[in-house]
């Protein structure tokens, strides 16, 4: 059997969690407890916080990334990683933590991450007039979506899939997002720092590589494991049943 599914509040990382280290996250937690309480009064749902909270990143990266905003277009969804925080606290007070929620976080992590990298491949293909890191912002969004899905898939055929890779979704998402942030500060006339994102998606790109691989590997191994402890088993049971 799958291993359980998460509840909200035990989700997988959202783009807030993977900015945010974990004594950051508890202390904004603290200061939007009552944010959160606020919203709950106002009958707003955790789901309306965490689709919104996406809409947010989707718009700041599609909207500035394109046009070469990167500082813009980073601080826009900075304001909206709170939301990442907010539902889930949200989720605790009302005492919803659902599995439901957790597929939700966890589906629109994949579109924030999309939109993300999607908005740095815009760049390059447009203004940015560079179809090389086009290719690689288009490589670093579809390993980062097969990446995720490994493990998932892994998870859910009974595996336990247990192996920190190089450059997992908040490795990505920090190196990305900062450097993208550092980026935007050529426009306002930071000399050559405008480097550093083409800098951070080759190494993006290439760690998402290396995850993939330590996860298939992982998976391969993991499985024949399992098959060889599946067929003693059976093996055992035959012996026994013949005496």
């Amino acid at each position: 059997m799958g291993q359980p599914a998460a509840t909200r509040a035990a989700a997988t990382p959202t783009v807030g969690k993977a900015m945010l280290n974990k004594y950051a996250r508890a202390f904004f937690t603290r200061v939007l407890t009552p944010f959160a309480a606020f919203l709950i009064r106002r009958g707003v749902s955790p789901d309306t916080v965490t689709l919104l909270g996406t809409a947010g990143v989707v718009a700041g990266a599609l909207v500035f990334y394109p046009m070469g905003e990167f500082f813009w277009g980073t601080v826009v969804i900075t304001l909206f990683v709170f939301s990442d925080l907010v539902d889930g606290n949200m989720a605790r007070q009302l005492g919803r933590s659902s599995r439901w929620g957790a597929f939700l976080d966890s589906t629109l992590d994949r579109v924030a991450d999309g939109a993300i990298f999607g908005g740095f491949a815009l760049w390059y293909a447009g203004g940015g007039n560079d179809n090389v890191l086009c290719a690689v912002s288009i490589f670093c969004l579809a390993s980062g979506q097969v990446v995720s899905y490994t493990k998932a898939r892994g998870e859910s055929i009974g595996l336990p899939v247990a192996v920190n890779g190089l450059v997992e979704r908040a490795e990505r998402l920090v190196i990305s997002l900062v450097a993208a942030g550092l980026a935007g500060l050529h426009t306002f006339g930071v000399p050559g720092i405008q480097y550093l994102l083409p800098v951070a998606l080759w190494i993006v790109a290439v760690g998402s590589l290396v995850t993939l691989v330590q996860r298939v590997v992982t998976v391969r191994r993991e499985s024949a494991e399992a098959e060889a402890a599946a067929a003693h088993e059976n093996a055992s049971q035959g012996s026994e049943a013949a005496q």
